[in-house]
């Protein structure tokens, strides 16, 4: 259960993410509360996720994926550069999430 707490978590940071930088771009209510809603339903994931999960795994699986999943949403909505480096980087990142949950 703490798993799936923490990957629903990672997917509302990132929906915060977008909606951050929407909301950077035009403000307006939608895009208020898709930022503001995408961290709070996140932080709230979170919390729950660590009555089933140590905080020394939750935290850097939480920040890992929500990262990836920005620089994903970065490239493929927001058209920023897709190269090698950052294709690498987001490799190590996951590389690392899977050795933290090997650990266990």
């Amino acid at each position: 259960m703490g798993w799936l707490f923490i990957l629903t978590a990672a997917i509302f940071e990132v929906i915060g993410a977008i909606g951050l930088k929407l909301y950077s771009q035009q403000k307006n209510l939608f895009r208020l509360m898709l930022y503001w809603g995408g961290f709070f339903v996140s932080f709230s994931l979170f919390y729950f996720s660590l009555k089933y999960l140590d905080l020394s795994i939750v935290y850097p699986v939480w920040v890992g994926l929500g990262t990836s999943g920005a620089v994903l949403a970065n490239m493929f909505i927001f058209k920023e550069p897709k190269n090698f480096s950052r294709i690498f980087g987001l490799t190590v990142i996951v590389v690392g999430i899977v050795g933290l949950h090997l650990t266990m």
